[in-house]
């Protein structure tokens, strides 16, 4: 296999990745589902070039549905996947589906066109899955991968855009999932960001944004306030639930609603194909006028029992389809392109456009992601190109019109040097994006940098918000992360909106933050590819930071989940010159506390014995005692690693009650299961308080 094919493959997988991260876990998208769509197809092009064993076809980001579920949310295993739906577009692709089911189901001439199907709109928001038990939700949960859920049900409790408990004239059954999209309004999402700039807070970037961030806060509170909205767009019956079972997808909708589940009126059932697509035209002409957010529509048999008779592939189901609009669409020229740079570093070049109008924005600046999406659109200084706003927000650059090329066009040369700190921009072999390795001593990076060290999941200063870094980095107060550590009452009371209490309040703060636990510590420096979940790891393998510092290459890859691409990345930020500089200044600063592995190793020679030091722990079932989160955090301060599926390296599952398929596949597997009352016979008192 040629070397460059491998190299190629290789980034293309992290640019999907990373695109499908940005989209499902982060709700930050940066291109266009027509944009990532041609980019899965091309990867799709070359993956089709290896050996069916290749272990990069294993680990093709092509068959993940969504994203891993976050950390701080308890993880929920959905009773059905949550998949993903194939993406058709034009009228030819609607007759072509409908083609291909009538062939499936070996169903010919008026038979074929006996075909009935639903269209409901595609909403642009989170999904959800919500679980009822005798008439009471029990569980809300995100797609997470599609079979790994974040549990968001607080959030969905504070909010109220659900039946937390049917009436009693119950026509749902006893037990039933709904599932369905959260999101917020056009002009809801206005008003919110009128009063978040009002109050000098961050604004969103558009409505899915703001929806899917507010429910993956771990404080309820906030979803309570936010103007969120929800429509039901499925549902799944006990199958003894309802002597008269719903027959139709469109008879489902109408019990969800008869039950108080929202449901979106603008929809279309008992359709042929022809009306498919007059549906699809009108719905289409009517998204300007909607004061939510569409993408498309969702197209599906009506017929449950044709349904369950043609089943699913892998990541789709074979009865549905989303027909997707392309985003509008405007003409304009590219002035020049500039590099900004990131808070870890990362050079990406923008588009600086003569202003053009697209969907009724004013258009003047437009990502371009990195020098090879340059290149791969062959985009020139000087051209004339077509702009559009990706899911109708993000400005974008689509392509360049060669025949309008000017005389005077030129190539744009990525610079070799950052243009904030004149530091030396670098590019991994298997990445897309330059980055500047100066790290904190470059002014670029220094804000977002600082921001995500006083993260609440970092050192956890909660009073240093976004505008106050921005006053310090621009003032010069903070040119180094240990300045943070000198600042005076004095010095806070100079900048603006700052009084006395707030003043005090923060150094109260940032004093505490000295006495961080190792782990807090090494997520807060931001290392690239370091989460909170691997610096715990980290934290909990090498138990000191000089341990860290000093590891090679090898034994970074000996961590946890630590491979060769997150070892290189450690090792590159731990032998940076100016890097290491901020660092020693840094540490004289801190009191780190012991990592758990140390106390747990001490609790192995000086104590009882622990059940759980270095040992891979999954969690099943319903717990008494506890919360899942509850017990994780036990077993993980016990020097113990929680995963969240069941393979041959799992050591111990903690089964609850209701315990399911993962508790089988422990059995089968011959994996240790102990159940609640041994879990708790073997925590030491001194966790108990965690009840």
């Amino acid at each position: 296999m040629a070397e460059n094919l491998i190299d190629e493959i290789k980034r293309r997988q992290l640019e999907l990745l990373g695109h499908q991260r940005l989209y499902h876990a982060e709700d930050a998208p940066e291109i266009s589902d027509e944009t990532y769509d041609q980019l899965a197809r091309e990867l799709e092009g070359l993956e089709a070039q290896l050996d069916p064993q290749h272990p990069l076809k294993r680990q093709s980001p092509l068959g993940k549905v969504g994203a891993n579920p976050q950390r701080g949310f308890a993880t929920v295993a959905h009773e059905r996947p949550m998949l993903s739906l194939a993406n058709i577009a034009g009228q030819a692709s609607v007759h072509q589906f409908g083609e291909r089911l009538a062939s499936q189901l070996e169903l010919k001439g008026a038979q074929a066109q006996g075909l009935r199907y639903a269209v409901d709109l595609k909403f642009d928001g989170l999904a959800l899955s919500l679980r009822y038990r005798a008439g009471r939700l029990v569980m809300a949960a995100t797609r997470g991968d599609g079979t790994l859920g974040e549990d968001v049900t607080a959030n969905v409790e504070a909010a109220r855009i659900v039946p937390l408990k049917i009436n009693e004239n119950n026509i749902l059954g006893n037990e039933f999932e709904v599932r369905g999209e959260v999101f917020m309004a056009r002009s809801d999402f206005k008003q919110l960001n009128a009063n978040q700039q009002a109050r000098g807070e961050k604004t969103f970037a558009n409505p899915r944004n703001a929806a899917a961030g507010t429910m993956r806060q771990l404080d309820s509170s906030v979803a309570a306030l936010r103007p969120l909205r929800f429509f039901a767009y499925d549902l799944f019956i006990g199958p003894s639930a309802l002597a008269q079972q719903p027959s139709t997808h469109s008879q489902q909708l109408d019990a969800l609603k008869r039950a108080g589940f929202p449901v979106c009126d603008i929809r279309c059932a008992e359709a042929s194909i022809d009306q498919v697509i007059a549906f699809i035209d009108r719905a289409e002409t009517a998204r300007s006028d909607l004061d939510f957010d569409i993408d498309g529509v969702v197209v599906k048999l009506e017929s449950l029992t044709l349904q369950e008779q043609l089943g699913y592939l892998a990541r789709t189901p074979r009865f549905a389809v989303a027909y997707k609009w392309p985003s509008e669409q405007a003409m304009t020229r590219l002035v020049a392109i500039e590099c900004q740079v990131g808070r870890t570093g990362a050079v990406t070049p923008v588009a600086r456009l003569e202003p053009v109008r697209v969907g009724g924005v004013l258009v003047t600046n437009a990502t371009l992601h990195n020098e090879g999406e340059i290149a791969r659109k062959d985009l020139w200084l000087g051209d004339t190109v077509w702009v559009r706003r990706a899911g109708d927000v993000i400005p974008e650059v689509v392509a360049a019109v060669p025949e309008l090329r000017p005389k005077d066009a030129k190539r744009f040369v990525m610079p070799s040097h950052c243009p904030v700190c004149q530091g030396v921009l670098e590019r991994p072999a298997e990445e897309a994006v330059w980055r500047c390795v100066s790290g904190f001593s470059c002014s670029a990076q220094r804000v977002q940098a600082l921001l995500h060290f006083a993260h609440r999941r970092a050192l956890n200063i909660e009073g240093l918000g976004e505008r106050l870094a921005e006053q310090l980095v621009e003032r010069g107060m903070v040119r180094h992360l240990a300045d943070l550590y000198k600042l005076t009452e004095a010095d806070l009371l100079r900048l603006d909106r700052m009084g006395l209490k707030l003043a005090r309040k923060l150094l109260d703060e940032i004093a505490d933050s000295r006495t961080a636990s190792l782990a807090r510590f090494i997520f807060g420096l931001g290392i690239r590819h370091v989460g909170e979940k691997t610096a715990k790891d980290l934290a909990l393998f090498f138990g000191r930071f000089d341990a860290l510092r000093q590891a090679s290459l090898e034994q970074l890859t000996q961590a946890p989940d630590v491979g060769p691409v997150v070892a290189q990345s450690i090792q590159r930020f731990l032998s940076t010159p100016a890097l290491l500089a901020e660092l020693d200044l840094l540490l004289e600063c801190m009191n780190l506390q012991n990592p758990a592995s140390e106390q747990a190793q001490s609790s192995l020679v000086n104590g009882p014995p622990n059940l759980f030091f270095g040992k891979t722990v999954v969690l099943t079932g319903e717990l008494q005692f506890y919360s899942r989160e509850q017990a994780q955090a036990i077993i993980e301060s016990l020097g113990g690693r929680v995963t969240g599926s069941v393979s041959k390296r799992t050591d111990l599952l903690l089964a609850g009650q209701n315990a399911g398929s993962k508790l089988d596949k422990a059995n089968s597997l011959g994996v240790t299961v102990i159940d609640e009352e041994s879990f708790l016979g073997a925590i030491p008192p001194t966790e108990r308080d965690h009840e």
